[in-house]
């Protein structure tokens, strides 16, 4: 592939002179994209994602398959850059259990207000579009409080960065000039909402994200954003009308592709095996989210099955179980809360479901136990 898919600019960093990589506004020209390399991949993923769209119509309640969906995107985005909590972490962290990473859990629940912040101003008619405006309050939000909060939460970065090595001069790769980064950020925003372009929007996005994340505009977080704004697009070209789907999760198994292949953008002019790989990890994850959803459904089904069945089981127990796939641990005391019933009916609940095999006590404790829809749990963490 002979293209050139961005500029040089030598600046001095840190007491030593570096070359910042400032990349040409998309799409790719010299040559442009060719159909013929993403034509068949994009209707596959296309299709894939109409699939999961479908599927989702089979559960009583897509409110508890968004609830474990975007929680392991949340999760599997965070652990891409070094977090080490868990599902059931952000479970227990939920529940009000005691949880011995708080500071990485806190990491995954930003990310997740953000993520949640994102898609409610997407849905308001008066809410931001995507936007410079709309990252940078995502990226507060992300940065809240967390780790990253002297990394100038919500602002573009005002200094050079870098990626990898210990210092510009033997980094990976250094990122534009921060003097660079308002206006290619602006071509970006432009490139998103310029309608007259003839690719495809999952192609488009494929490009988009790897163009944020060349311009890497924060100090903290890009990755995270850039991710983010995956699934913004996805709903914003109505690709998917709910985020069902974790991508993070075939980026994170293939961590080392999806950087190179980022890089081979940037050294090679190479944008057209990104792209694929890009396009095939939307098929694949897709897949993988209605699998996920076929098998968690059929669980839940069978689990509910058991419950009608049991002549021990009355009405708070019913209440109970179909709250279990958005609190899937919890105490007595969450559950008599969420019921609004008394602690001897909450108690006489908790125990039906036990007695079934549907819950788990945890604690082995004759006070303070708690409890889990281990199943379940299992299911999402695989």
């Amino acid at each position: 592939m002979n293209r050139t898919t961005g500029i040089y600019a030598v600046s001095t960093t840190l007491g030593e002179s570096v070359r910042a990589f400032v990349p040409h506004p998309l799409p790719p020209t010299g040559p442009a994209l060719a159909p013929s390399i993403y034509t068949e991949l994009n209707r596959l993923a296309e299709l894939a994602l109409a699939r999961l769209a479908g599927v989702s119509g089979l559960v009583p309640s897509v409110d508890w398959l968004l609830y474990s969906a975007i929680r392991k995107e949340a999760l599997l985005t965070s652990q891409i850059e070094g977090t080490q909590a868990t599902l059931t972490d952000l479970f227990d962290e939920e529940a009000g259990f005691k949880v011995s990473n708080i500071e990485d859990v806190e990491e995954v629940t930003n990310y997740l207000r953000a993520f949640r912040w994102v898609q409610e101003q997407l849905r308001d008619a008066r809410g931001l579009p995507i936007s410079v405006r709309l990252l940078c309050e995502a990226h507060r939000l992300l940065l809240d409080g967390a780790r990253g909060a002297g990394k100038q939460p919500g602002e573009l970065r005002r200094s050079q960065n870098w990626i990898g090595g210990t210092r510009p001069g033997n980094a990976a790769f250094v990122p534009p000039p921060p003097e660079r980064v308002g206006d290619l950020l602006a071509q970006l925003e432009q490139f998103i909402h310029d309608d007259g372009r003839a690719l495809p929007p999952l192609v488009k996005i494929a490009l988009i994200h790897a163009q944020f994340e060349t311009i890497h505009p924060f100090l903290d977080g890009n990755g995270r954003i850039g991710r983010l704004l995956i699934a913004a697009l996805l709903q914003h070209w109505d690709l998917l009308a709910e985020p069902l789907m974790y991508l993070s999760g075939y980026l994170k198994r293939h961590q080392a592709e999806y950087y190179r292949r980022l890089s081979c953008i940037r050294s090679d002019g190479d944008w057209e095996a990104w792209v694929g790989f890009f396009l095939e990890g939307v098929a694949v994850a897709a897949l993988e989210a209605e699998q996920n959803i076929i098998a968690v459904a059929s669980m839940v089904a069978a689990d509910r099955r058991r419950l009608l069945q049991s002549p021990k089981a009355g009405p708070a127990s019913y209440r109970l179980f179909e709250m279990l796939p958005m609190m899937p641990r919890f105490t007595i005391e969450r559950a008599r809360q969420q019921l609004d019933t008394s602690f001897p009916t909450a108690t006489a609940a908790v125990k039906t479901l036990e007695a079934l095999g549907i819950v788990t006590e945890m604690t082995g404790q004759k006070k303070n136990r708690s409890y889990s829809y281990q199943a379940y749990v299992e299911l999402l963490s695989r």
